[in-house]
């Protein structure tokens, strides 16, 4: 018997500074089931890091040829493709060819470098594509945030994230790799 996703709902207030962007989101969040906490609340924090109203969560893992998040205009056109991971080079070629602003979160630690020596030549020249590294320690921590029903206080300035609930605050200062 197949497993079945795990349902979450968010409720995000958030103030981003930097953008000047400020509102409340309520979300509902399917967890695959191959699909750990962290990599779940990554997609979270890759929503707050872009909130807009057209921004959405697409089926993801489960899915080939879908990021992890988009924004299309009303024509349908893709506008921002957000990946996450340590994808191949092959699969980024095709989103930045399908998208206009290609968005990648990178986490894992000590695999990123490794896997940014692999694809660097290979990547360079696709200019509407941003590479940013999340650090492993952030990341963990956002992972304790997961609940079944969140409620999470979001605030972006000078290129710092707080994400916190009543009980814990997780602080992340995204690293741009590509264009450095």
């Amino acid at each position: 018997m197949a497993l079945k996703a795990t349902i979450f709902k968010a409720t995000l207030n958030i103030a981003d500074m930097d953008r000047h962007y400020y509102a409340d989101h309520h979300l509902t969040l399917a967890r695959h089931p191959s699909e750990t906490d962290e990599r779940m609340m990554i997609r979270l924090l890759a929503f707050v890091l872009n909130a807009s109203e057209s921004l959405e969560f697409t089926k993801g893992i489960s899915t080939d040829d879908e990021p992890d998040l988009w924004q299309k205009n009303l024509s349908g056109e893709i506008e921002l493709w957000i990946e996450l991971g340590l994808p191949d080079e092959s699969r980024l070629r095709k989103a930045c060819n399908r998208a206009d602003q290609v968005l990648l979160y990178t986490y894992g630690g000590r695999a990123v470098p490794l896997w940014w020596e692999k694809h660097q030549n290979k990547l360079n020249r696709f200019r509407n594509l941003t590479i940013v590294d999340l650090p492993p320690e952030a990341t963990a921590a956002l992972a304790h945030l997961a609940q079944r029903g969140m409620s999470l206080q979001c605030t972006m300035q000078d290129g710092e994230v707080s994400i916190g609930n009543e009980d814990s605050l997780v602080s992340i200062t995204p690293a741009p790799l590509y264009p450095s």
